[in-house]
């Protein structure tokens, strides 16, 4: 091997000189302020998870049991106003048919109320540093929230269809399991991105009420639970067309029933399937941008 050439130390410049010889690590890390992960942050990844779990598991009778029988309440007030002398929809007895819809819509306002609820405590309590200074990506960050709301969600349903199925006149035979899982997944990440985002633009609570209020309740009571929307005129059929929430209901309820508002066969609850997916994809894409900008977080 031949000698290599000995820097000169004698000079004022002999620390730089030494450093230049000196095997560059320079790439092991980044320029000073400048953000880079070379990886995914498993475990920071499942501790922000599992903190936003157990924030809502330590009050499950709040978080999961009372919406539980609030939806039971709606079933029971809802089967006895409009299922009375044998009412038939869809071929079903009306207590079967609402109840897929009302699991559904019970799923997705729970999983709303928690992802709006993390981030916009934060900014009202001085604590939104502990969500934006751990080592975890924007990704990583959404991922953890919507997750949790996700599973805030499964719990929901779960304990609405175990309490359903011990209901006079409720049969909950599944038909498509593809549906079920599907539909109550993507209706359930819909609505958690949709808090997600809330809980960026709410700068106190009655923002985020004024979205509860205005937007998603009326969507969900909207969206064909408790009718099919051939009962409706033309022009309201149109517009519960435009409710995304109407496709998470009609394709959670095809699932259970083999037939809903948007088709009786695979292949026409599919669109509906697809465009649900779509639209959580573009809503992820946007509020990651939202994040990597720093609007309404940071100074």
């Amino acid at each position: 091997m031949a000698d290599q050439p000995t820097p000169d130390l004698s000079g004022p410049n002999a620390g730089a000189a030494s450093y230049r010889e000196q095997p560059s690590r320079a790439g092991d890390f980044p320029p000073p302020g400048e953000v880079r992960f070379r990886s995914i942050n498993r475990l920071g990844l499942w501790t922000l998870y599992m903190k936003e779990v157990r924030r809502f598991f330590k009050v499950q009778t709040q978080t999961i049991w009372a919406p539980a029988v609030t939806t039971l309440l709606y079933l029971m007030i809802f089967t006895l106003a409009l299922g009375g002398g044998g009412r038939i929809v869809l071929g079903v007895p009306f207590a079967t048919f609402v109840a897929p819809g009302l699991i559904a819509m019970g799923m997705i306002n729970n999983s709303f109320a928690n992802s709006s609820f993390g981030l916009l405590v934060g900014k009202i309590q001085g604590t939104i540093i502990d969500y934006l200074m751990p080592p975890i990506s924007n990704a990583e960050l959404i991922l953890a929230l919507v997750a949790a709301a996700v599973t805030r969600a499964i719990l929901v349903g779960l304990a609405v269809a175990a309490a359903m199925a011990f209901w006079p006149g409720v049969n909950l035979t599944v038909h498509h399991p593809w549906a079920v899982i599907w539909f109550g997944l993507m209706g359930s990440i819909l609505l958690a991105l949709i808090g997600v985002l809330t809980s960026l633009w709410a700068e106190k609570f009655d923002h985020n009420a004024a979205i509860t209020n205005f937007v998603i309740t009326p969507m969900s009571m909207l969206s064909g639970t408790f009718y099919v929307i051939s009962n409706l005129s033309p022009t309201f059929q149109t517009i519960s067309r435009f409710n995304p929430i109407f496709y998470v209901i009609s394709g959670f309820r095809f699932g259970f029933l083999g037939q809903s508002d948007i088709g009786t066969t695979n292949e026409a609850v599919l669109h509906g399937a697809i465009g649900l997916g779509v639209l959580n994809l573009v809503l992820w894409v946007a509020i990651y941008y939202i994040f990597q900008s720093g609007w309404k977080l940071k100074a």
